[in-house]
Parts: structure tokens; C-alpha cells; sequence
């Protein structure tokens, strides 16, 4: 039985709260802390009385370290679940250290004054927390995450070398509106706006934004378009897949979608330089976000599916191998579960699991950790017990 603090109270951290509180066994007890109280009242609201899970909030600024340190010896959980924005990761980090607690993410850390996220910040931590005697899991979402896993599953029950590996994000989903983002919009948009990179013969290729397009036909969804972007998990599975000679990861969009994209981009709103408005500084990119739909409401009207999966190359037994795993979540599914599209679910989803990993000892190990880093069968399996069962193939169709 064990306690987990859960900083944020967005959608992910509503996912994750849901699938907390369902696995009592585990997670006996939570206190969920944002900066906004009424956010954190709200999920509470929602579980009391369908779990015998204790339940807790507290109000907290993530950024103010002495403060969240203050919080963690207070509470004494047994994990400190990140669901904040990647700005904080260092000061929620530096915390834990403080407090002495294990720390689990989503999302590696970017500067909020630079659109560019890499582990590089965190790995710094490694010696801090080795000698602290805790474990930091850094990303366990989706992707990073599961993808990660994915691949350490392949290379641990098919392969004897993985050589290339795409990673493929589709989100079929259809929320009604003309324009929105299914997970936070200021990252989301710095994402895609950012120019593409991908790993090949040991060193990074940067490209244009969206110049690379490939068209893929995904099992239960159908063909789509798709786009290389760089993502964090290429770094960090470039470091831990022996003799990998090329990652690429690519997400899906609508034409619609792109189109207020370029648009917005063409006047300024993408933007993270402050500018002066009316006598205060205002940064485009979160002005937007502020108009936008907020991501956690789009549940209700979000239909359609996600398919996330990871196609591998490689070599077993001195022969030639592929192997594609993935998963397929419907949004109207999660919604009737947890009362959110699957976006938020399929991030949400592995965060608990990520923590459940690190509360049970199932992995340990004092240092900062990519998920792919640790034994993948436990964590495959509580994919299939918690809602997101996967699927493979041995003959998949490739992206040229």
C-alpha cells in the first residue's frame, strides 16, 4: 500500500487520478496539488465514494522549491507523480531530492524561453539522485513511454540487434472544432512548430518543419497523413538500443489542422517572444492557449480512435525481422471510463503505471532513468490490465 503525491490537474492528472484510485490495492492513498485548489476539489469530487482510495488536495506553486519541498515532507508520499508542465521538471526534481521521495514524469524538460526540449538537464541528475538513494523515471507517458518500452520489449523477446525503429503517432480522433489541440496547446503547437530531427548512423538530421510526409494505412483506422517530428524518446532510445542505426518518429494531422497552423504562425500567435500589449507583457503562444479549448474538455465530443505503435528492423538469429506493436484506444471508451478523450488517457494510463512500478519495487534503482531502462514484461503487462491493450504484427506494412 503506498501513498503517490500527483502534481497537476489537467487531463493527463485526471486520467491518472481515475486509474489510481482504481488500482486501491496499490495506491491506497493520494494527494493531488496544483496551483489552482478548485481543479484539484473537482477531481476529488468526482472519486469520493467509488474508491476506497484516500484522498487529499492541496494548493501549490511547482516552481516555488522550498514550498513543494515543504508539501513532500508533509505528506510523505512514496512517489511524487509529475503531471505539471515540462518547465518545472528541474524544480519538482530538486524537491524530491530535498525530501528524499522517487519522482516519475511524462515529459523531459524544456526551458519555457526556448521551443526545444532534450534530456540533457535531467540526465545532470543522475549522480544527485544515485547518491540521494531515489529513482527518477523519466517518461512514462505514451510517447516517451510506452514507445520506449515497446522497444525494449522487442529488443529483449525478438531481436538479437534492432537497426531502425519509426515510432508512429495517429490520432484519428474528430472533436467538432475548428481548431484545437488535444493536449496542452502551448506544448503541443512549440512541438510541431519546431523544426523535424531524426537519428541516422549516430548522429542527428534536423529538418524544416512538416517537410517530411509519409502517407501509413493503420490497423483500424485507415491510411493518414503523417509528419516527422522530433521527440524526446529518440535521444534517449539512441542511447539505450545497442546498434541502432535509425529512429524516426512521425505524428498525424489534418489538413484543417495545418492550415490554422500556418496561419497562426503567419501572424505571430505561435510566438514565445513577450511582446509589449497594452503596457504588459504578454507572450503570443500563451495568449493562445488561453483562447483555445482546454484540452480536458474535450471528452465528451472527441470521437474516433488513436493508434501509437512503434515498427522495428533488425536482425534474429542472423536473419532479417520486423515487428510492429501498438495500440488502438477509442475516445468515446475513455470518456465513458475516466471522462476523457484518449489522448489525455493514453498518457494518463501509463503514468499510474509508471509509479505503481517504483511504489511495488517492480523497478528500482537509485539514479535517473528512462523507462526503456528497466525490465518491459511487468509494465506490458499492466498495459493490458489497466486499459491500453496492445496488439502485433510480424509482417507490417513499412514507411519508406
Amino acid at each position: 500500500m503506498a501513498k503517490a503525491l500527483i502534481i497537476g490537474a489537467g487531463g493527463v492528472a485526471s486520467v491518472a487520478i481515475h486509474k489510481c484510485c482504481q488500482n486501491s490495492d496499490v495506491f491506497n492513498e493520494i494527494c493531488i496539488a496544483s496551483r489552482t485548489l478548485s481543479k484539484c476539489d473537482a477531481i476529488k469530487s468526482k472519486l469520493e465514494g467509488k474508491t476506497s482510495t484516500k484522498i487529499t488536495t492541496a494548493q501549490i506553486d511547482a516552481d516555488d522549491v522550498p514550498a513543494l519541498t515543504e508539501l513532500i515532507k508533509r505528506e510523505k508520499p512514496n512517489v511524487v507523480l509529475n503531471l505539471a508542465l515540462p518547465y518545472q521538471d528541474l524544480h519538482i526534481m530538486d524537491a524530491c531530492l530535498a525530501a528524499g521521495v522517487d519522482y516519475v514524469d511524462t515529459a523531459n524538460y524544456e526551458p519555457e524561453d526556448t521551443a526545444k526540449f532534450e534530456y540533457k538537464w535531467q540526465w545532470a541528475y543522475r549522480d544527485r539522485f544515485k547518491n540521494a538513494g531515489i529513482t527518477a523515471l523519466l517518461g512514462s507517458g505514451f510517447d516517451p513511454g510506452v514507445t520506449s518500452v515497446f522497444a525494449a520489449y522487442a529488443l529483449k523477446h525478438y531481436f538479437d540487434e534492432i537497426h531502425e525503429i519509426d515510432i508512429l503517432d495517429c490520432n484519428a480522433g474528430d472533436h467538432g472544432y475548428p481548431f484545437a489541440t488535444n493536449f496542452n496547446p502551448e506544448i503541443n503547437i512549440r512541438e510541431v512548430s519546431a523544426k523535424g530531427s531524426y537519428w541516422e548512423n549516430g548522429h542527428w538530421i534536423e529538418t524544416e518543419p512538416m517537410e517530411i510526409k509519409r502517407v501509413y494505412n493503420f490497423p483500424e483506422i485507415g491510411e493518414k497523413d503523417m509528419y516527422l517530428l522530433h521527440h524526446e524518446e529518440i535521444e534517449s532510445l539512441a542511447l539505450n538500443i545497442p546498434g541502432i542505426k535509425r529512429i524516426r518518429f512521425f505524428m498525424t494531422f489534418g489538413q484543417s489542422y495545418l492550415t490554422h497552423l500556418k496561419c497562426l504562425e503567419n501572424v505571430g500567435m505561435t510566438s514565445i517572444e513577450p511582446i509589449d500589449f497594452e503596457g504588459h507583457k504578454i507572450v503570443p503562444l500563451q495568449f493562445l492557449k488561453a483562447v483555445l479549448p482546454d484540452p480536458a474538455s474535450l471528452g465528451p465530443r472527441t470521437v474516433g480512435k488513436t493508434n501509437i505503435g512503434c515498427i522495428f528492423k533488425g536482425i534474429k538469429d542472423g536473419k532479417e525481422r520486423t515487428y510492429y506493436v501498438y495500440n488502438v484506444c477509442d475516445h468515446q471508451e475513455c470518456y465513458r471510463e475516466v471522462g476523457s478523450q484518449a489522448v489525455s488517457y493514453t498518457t494518463g494510463v501509463p503514468a499510474m503505471i509508471g509509479a505503481m512500478m517504483l511504489v511495488t519495487g517492480t523497478w528500482k534503482g537509485p539514479g535517473v532513468f528512462n523507462i526503456e531502462e528497466f525490465d518491459p514484461d511487468p509494465f506490458m503487462d499492466a498495459l493490458n490490465k489497466w486499459g491500453l491493450p496492445w496488439k502485433e504484427s510480424f509482417n507490417p506494412e513499412l514507411v519508406d
